[in-house]
């Protein structure tokens, strides 16, 4: 690469956080979803949401000029297959997370200098104290996560599960209840019991009863760090762990090694780490790894890694997949 594409490429990484920011203000005033029957002229957006005209006219004509929206006539503006995925009614929409993204975890990032120099997530220096701790003293943020967290398709790797021999499958921090409904609407035979914090857990009980699975869940309120419910055979930690220390996520999984009866299985979902790997893979895994660097306390973890947090907690690792660790009492 010559040093004028060099230059040009590393500019423009500069300036991904001027786009990010522009999509997340658009997705926060509405503007997606107000042009969701097609394009609309800028005076007509800018009245419905609350907007300076001559703002949003330089703004969209911006992204549209990078593919993100279209210009079919001058001043009106509409969305690309790309930005559909920002209105609040398609399916697997972003919106939630361009929120997240353009609020708490941008605002972290600004900071990444603290986390640098400390070893502590910068969020806790912008905000005052740790992210669940936030979370707990704001349900509007909080709603936000937990919808974009669920909204998440499920990991592959659950799929792959043999479950016919469990009777009972208990989602430990199983979020608004996407996996669960996924798991139970695979697995007829299957009852299934979530723990969440109770706002979460509430989400979670309304989206299972809309699927018509109310009489084969149950949502329990509470912090696995305080326990686990009783009664499953087949525990799943997804993407729980990540979100951790290791101290922490050996005492969560303590927690469930002290409920698994003889024949039980926990079965671990993250995104792992590689321990080497193709250059382009390591940057994807990299990124979320860089992302929970900022956040939280946590980390993103190669195989290995799991296995020796399941190993402290008196598991043993009886099956393996990408992204999936079967483990039983050790």
């Amino acid at each position: 690469m010559n040093e004028s594409l060099a230059r040009r490429k590393l500019l423009g990484i500069l300036s991904g956080t001027w786009v990010a920011q522009g999509v997340y203000a658009l997705v926060k005033l509405g503007v997606p979803d107000l042009m969701a029957d097609g394009p609309v002229h800028v005076g007509q957006l800018a009245h419905d949401c609350g907007a300076d005209t001559a703002a949003l006219r330089r703004l969209l004509r911006a992204l549209a000029l990078m593919g993100l929206f279209t210009e079919p006539e001058p001043d009106t503006f509409g969305l690309t297959p790309t930005t559909e995925l920002l209105r609040a009614d398609v399916p697997g929409s972003v919106r939630l997370n361009a929120l997240m993204q353009g609020d708490e975890v941008f605002r972290s990032f600004a900071e990444i200098v603290h986390t640098l120099r400390t070893g502590r997530p910068a969020f806790e220096a912008v905000y005052g104290r740790p992210f669940y701790d936030y979370l707990d003293d704001n349900p509007e943020a909080a709603a936000v996560f937990n919808e974009s967290m669920g909204d998440q398709r499920p990991p592959d790797g659950l799929a792959e599960c043999d479950l016919t021999w469990a009777g009972t499958v208990v989602d430990v921090g199983g979020g608004n209840g996407s996996l669960l409904l996924d798991v139970l609407t695979r697995h007829p035979h299957l009852r299934g019991v979530l723990l969440e914090l109770p706002d979460a857990a509430e989400a979670a009980r309304a989206r299972l009863a809309a699927a018509g699975l109310a009489e084969r869940s149950s949502c329990v309120a509470g912090s696995f760090f305080d326990g686990v419910p009783e009664g499953g055979d087949a525990y799943v930690l997804a993407r729980v762990l990540h979100n951790w220390n290791d101290d922490n996520a050996v005492a969560i999984l303590r927690r469930v090694h002290a409920v698994l009866p003889p024949h039980g299985r926990v079965i671990v979902l993250e995104e792992l780490l590689p321990e080497s790997a193709p250059a382009a893979s390591r940057s994807a895994a990299g990124l979320v790894d860089l992302l929970m660097l900022v956040t939280l306390e946590g980390r993103d973890r190669t195989e290995a890694e799991y296995r020796e947090l399941l190993g402290k907690a008196g598991f043993e690792v009886v099956e393996s997949r990408d992204g999936v660790l079967e483990a039983r009492l050790g």
